[in-house]
């Protein structure tokens, strides 16, 4: 079912960026730096997809399950009978569900480490879709059945108008009490420093130890990029505790981190 078959309106809203983060809802509006903007007001019509999960004989929620367990790969776009189904599930309840599972999981983790209280316990972040969330403009590129136009989308990111992933920042929070350092490690390139790191500021992220962004030029996987970043802190003496992202690129590759976590994220796929 085409986006564009469902009335939608693409209106910024801003939300509460609580430390519960329990009551996230996208169609509230508050002001105060506090708060992070956030996306627009299209309901789930159907639960998280209901019947356009098979619409046009495509079965969108086993696609999504495939694209979560490792078993879809190499996917270029969302299936298009399948981008209304995305768009009800980035939009309603069960994406934020899904993700606080995810996260509920890594701060039970934390809270069972036995930490050295050195300083070197690292915890690593991805940035987009995992930390910050780029749905705005995906909710207006057609979540993700489109091919990526690299042009449109870097615009969006260096408007550095992305919100925070509220549960993400609660992990992040948690890891700085109890001295565990957080690392970004990104796809975004290193001319985008500025932009990300007044983003990251705005959205109430701050204390953390280093910010990784590609090099111009590096024409390897993002496999080989982040596992090679992660070698340079191990090798510097530092323990991976924890590696959270969401793509499987994030967390894949030696070193992986003692314990890694995989995000929910049915809009694209890097290698």
């Amino acid at each position: 079912m085409a986006m564009a078959r469902v009335p939608i309106l693409v209106a910024v809203a801003l939300m509460a960026a609580s430390a519960s983060c329990s009551a996230w809802d996208p169609t509230i509006r508050m002001v105060d730096d506090a708060v992070a903007p956030l996306i627009h007001a299209l309901r789930p019509l159907l639960g998280s997809g209901g019947q356009l999960g098979s619409r046009g004989g495509v079965p969108c929620d086993s696609w999504r399950l495939g694209v979560e367990a490792y078993n879809v790969r190499d996917w270029k776009t969302v299936p298009a009978n399948c981008e209304g189904y995305v768009g009800h599930y980035m939009l309603g309840n069960h994406f934020r569900r899904d993700f606080k599972v995810v996260i509920d999981q890594a701060i039970a983790y934390v809270d069972g480490l036995k930490l050295a209280g050195n300083g070197k316990d690292v915890w690593v972040f991805d940035i987009d879709e995992t930390t910050l969330s780029n749905l705005p403009y995906y909710a207006t590129h057609g979540f993700g059945a489109r091919p990526y136009n690299a042009t449109s989308f870097d615009a969006y990111v260096l408007e550095g108008s992305a919100p925070a992933l509220p549960e993400t920042k609660r992990l992040y929070y948690k890891l700085l009490k109890v001295g565990i350092k957080p690392v970004f490690i990104t796809g975004r390139t290193e001319d985008k420093r500025a932009v990300t790191v007044g983003n990251l500021r705005s959205q109430g992220f701050s204390g953390w130890m280093n910010l990784t962004l590609k090099q111009h030029g590096f024409k390897g996987s993002a496999i080989s990029y982040k596992s090679a970043e992660r070698k340079k802190l191990q090798d510097a003496g530092y323990v991976i505790v924890g590696n959270i992202g969401d793509q499987w690129s994030d967390i894949l590759g030696a070193p992986e981190g003692a314990r890694t976590f995989k995000l929910p994220d049915p809009i694209y796929y890097i290698a």
